[in-house]
């Protein structure tokens, strides 16, 4: 195991095809990375939730918000960050849940699976930020 863990990683996002699959394997190589040349302990699980969540925030982003996209990607405490920040400042809402409604479930996807979500107004914008446990255990969901 090396002394320095890949303890974050940013990422500019422009909107150009091929955008959103970038993103989800960006941050799969983040945590392969993490898992295989550092030794953290990263389940399957982990890997497929992060790439749900990274997609569905950063569709959201480039959907919603004019401008450039920030991807961040933080490991702490046992568990994965994954932070987007865009150009609209208008915060995010879960619709109600309607089982026939087609399409806009996904910030519901991201808060059922997430230990915690939090959106934050911020200069020029907005963060949405969801932390994702990066092993099965006894983790509680406040975080």
């Amino acid at each position: 195991m090396h002394d320095v863990a890949p303890a974050e990683v940013t990422v500019a996002l422009d909107g150009a095809a091929g955008c959103i699959a970038g993103s989800r394997a960006r941050a799969t190589d983040f945590l392969t990375r993490a898992r295989s040349a550092y030794g953290l302990p990263v389940s399957a699980r982990a890997m497929d939730l992060a790439q749900l969540v990274v997609s569905e925030l950063v569709t959201n982003a480039l959907k919603y918000a004019p401008g450039p996209v920030l991807l961040h990607l933080r490991i702490t405490g046992g568990a994965l960050e994954i932070a987007v920040w865009d150009t609209e400042p208008t915060l995010p809402s879960a619709e109600t849940a309607d089982a026939g409604r087609v399409g806009q479930h996904g910030l519901e996807i991201v808060m059922a699976v997430v230990q915690r979500f939090e959106a934050h107004r911020e200069p020029g914008g907005k963060r949405i930020t969801a932390r994702l446990a990066l092993f099965e255990g006894p983790l509680d969901r406040a975080g």
